[in-house]
């Protein structure tokens, strides 16, 4: 059997169990294994030896449990991945994964108990063939400076971005979320992160929307002479409902265009509507009436949906992408998208599934009764010029 250059701790209780942990991993031809019964030895053990690549790491045990373990060498960076095999319920183990990522560890997988060769083989090679790339720190968005920002927004460097969103079963493009993009003229195509914060301590959110929905509303126009109507779904923060502004200068540019309300959607995270304010839910009200649809975004994500579902005037639950990243091994995630898509029948709102990226995840949802959804698996958030060569190639991902 071939060999793997891996350092790989055992951090187990059971002697038993590290004793066959620890046979398995020589067995498989790993260069060093270590052992210890509880995280105190295994910190300790770690001072002696340095970094390991792998912590095969038990949760519940005497002493320094997993979890504190993990979170002591999440600070140190003396562990490249981490590798679970605890007994305790599959609810608690969804939840430690949630915070090795959360520290900055890589996760490469859940073995469970007893251990099986082949599941810890797998996953060996897993780390030897794609090397973690945590001890690296991730990359900080450059800072940026008010007066950049604002010569950007002059120049129209700050452009709108489309991605579709689909139906299911079809692959017909049924819409697209105007998504921002910075068109920078030396370091190329900045994402939000660069350059959102930074756009909303200076007050430039409105600024930003309305030159997008110029542009939006102009592309829709081109694709209504194309033969297709395609709803522009724009995204809106908090301190933007907050103003009493907003609802009037959108119907002035609606009139403007000699455009329809129906034709748009506003998407609000709701993090930003924990405690809407009476001006936020006049302008909510206002933008229904233009006969905008609403779309309450990365539902679940937030801690009062069903409470702002009951009180705001939403048309559509846009479902958080991570239920879907977990959707082939988590039975509540599976669980969690049915019962959505079932309030949204109920409440008689559409429901729009986020991040579908395989054809596995299309089929699943599919399964489900998803009818629309976006993600990679139909297409990336595109420019308006690739938008209509895009939609002029009938392209479609069913």
């Amino acid at each position: 059997m071939s060999g793997f250059p891996l350092r790989v701790l055992v951090l187990e209780d059971h002697s038993f169990q590290r004793l066959l942990a620890v046979s398995m991993l020589r067995q498989l031809g790993c260069s060093e294994v270590f052992e210890a019964a509880d995280g105190a030895q295994a910190l300790a053990l770690l001072q002696e030896v340095g970094p390991v690549d792998i912590a095969l790491c038990d949760l519940r045990m005497e002493g320094m449990d997993g979890l504190e373990f993990l979170q002591r060498v999440g600070d140190t960076r003396q562990v490249g991945s981490v590798i679970l095999c605890s007994s305790l319920s599959a609810d608690v183990r969804r939840s430690v994964r949630q915070i090795i990522s959360l520290l900055g560890l890589e996760f490469l997988g859940d073995v469970g108990k007893p251990l099986c060769m082949e599941a810890l083989q797998a996953l060996l090679k897993k780390r030897l063939h794609a090397p973690a790339t945590r001890c690296s720190p991730p990359p900080v968005p450059e800072v940026v400076q008010e007066n950049e920002i604002r010569r950007a927004l002059q120049a129209g460097q700050l452009q709108p971005y489309y991605q579709p969103k689909f139906d299911l079963g079809t692959g017909q493009v049924r819409g697209v979320e105007v998504l921002a993009r910075w068109e920078h003229p030396s370091k190329g195509v900045l994402s939000p992160a660069a350059f959102m914060p930074l756009l909303e301590r200076c007050g430039l959110l409105n600024e930003l929307l309305f030159e997008q929905m110029e542009q939006a509303l102009n592309l829709q126009r081109q694709v209504q002479s194309q033969g297709h109507a395609l709803n522009m779904a724009f995204n809106l923060q908090a301190a933007q409902l907050a103003n009493d502004e907003l609802a009037p200068r959108i119907k002035a540019l609606l009139t403007r265009h000699a455009a329809f309300g129906a034709g748009l959607t506003f998407e609000l995270t709701e993090s930003g509507l924990l405690q809407a304010p009476q001006t936020s839910i006049k302008n909510l009200v206002r933008l229904r009436m233009m006969g905008c649809c609403l779309a309450i975004d990365d539902f679940g994500a937030g801690f009062s949906s069903l409470q702002r579902l009951c009180v705001l005037p939403f048309t559509e639950i846009k479902l958080d992408a991570e239920f879907v990243r977990a959707l082939r091994h988590e039975p509540r995630c599976q669980a969690a998208i049915a019962s959505t898509l079932a309030l949204g029948r109920a409440l008689d709102m559409s429901v729009v599934i986020e991040g579908i990226e395989t054809e596995e995840q299309r089929q699943q949802l599919l399964r489900l009764g998803c009818i629309t959804g976006q993600g990679y698996l139909c297409a990336r958030p595109m420019s308006g010029g690739q938008l209509l060569h895009w939609l002029g190639q009938q392209r479609i991902c069913a």
